[in-house]
């Protein structure tokens, strides 16, 4: 498994939220460039950056950051947040995005998800956010009544084969994952997964190197990074056993 440092961009600031909550951001770099070059040269191999005020306001908003992350770093960026039209997607993979992550679009245009698969392939990822195991868009301000594995396994008929799975009520808590929820969506994938929310310990990371699924190929870390729970080292030794 592959460790993926996250940079949620606020405001123009790198910040972690606790549970989506905007109200509840922790500012931890003052910019976002800084983060991405720490990871950097911390050893990272991917970076998964989020436009907070693009989920916000339903369009991207920080691709001049983006851009500086992609260039200095020369790291792979799958970049989220705002994306829900074809000029979005195709504006953020300009900017340098190596995948872009779909949220609210992939699940309310369906023609626009069809679209940006037939052209893009495995690198449109749909992120599928969930509270209380609904599914959770809108930057994560409306919750459904779709379960995961029910949108995962729908999804999974419409071509798309890049996921990430997020558990936003454990997300910012540090308090561990949700094994059993990225163990019942990945056993619906026929691609790939990466799962975020809740990391807080190696020991978090561990245990999902322990469910053994082929399908779970990344980890999004972000807090306790942050706040040096443990060390980009550290976590890809873990999961790379």
């Amino acid at each position: 498994m592959i460790l993926y440092p996250a940079i949620d961009i606020l405001d123009g600031h790198a910040v972690r939220l606790v549970q989506g909550d905007f109200a509840r951001a922790t500012e931890y770099a003052a910019d976002p460039l800084d983060a991405a070059r720490a990871w950097a040269a911390a050893g990272a191999q991917r970076l998964h950056v989020v436009d907070l005020d693009g989920a916000r306001s339903g369009a991207p908003v920080n691709l001049e950051h983006l851009e500086r992350i992609a260039s200095a770093t020369g790291i792979p960026v799958q970049l989220g947040g705002g994306l829900r039209s074809r000029a979005s997607i195709a504006a953020a993979f300009a900017a340098g995005a190596a995948r872009v992550v779909l949220g609210t679009a992939a699940f309310a245009d369906d023609g626009l998800l069809a679209d940006a698969v037939a052209e893009h392939g495995e690198r449109i990822v749909v992120s599928v956010d969930v509270r209380g195991g609904m599914v959770s868009t809108a930057g994560w301000t409306q919750t459904g009544s779709l379960a995961a594995v029910a949108a995962v396994r729908e999804l999974v008929s419409r071509g798309v084969r890049s996921f990430v799975y997020t558990d936003v009520d454990r997300d910012g808590m540090l308090e561990g994952p949700d094994l059993d929820g990225v163990a019942a969506v990945a056993a619906e994938l026929e691609g790939e997964l990466l799962y975020s929310g809740g990391i807080g310990s190696l020991s978090d990371l561990q245990a999902l190197v322990a469910l053994r699924s082929p399908r779970l190929v990344g980890v999004i870390a972000g807090k306790a990074l942050y706040e040096r729970r443990f060390s980009v080292a550290q976590a890809e030794a873990v999961l790379c056993t």
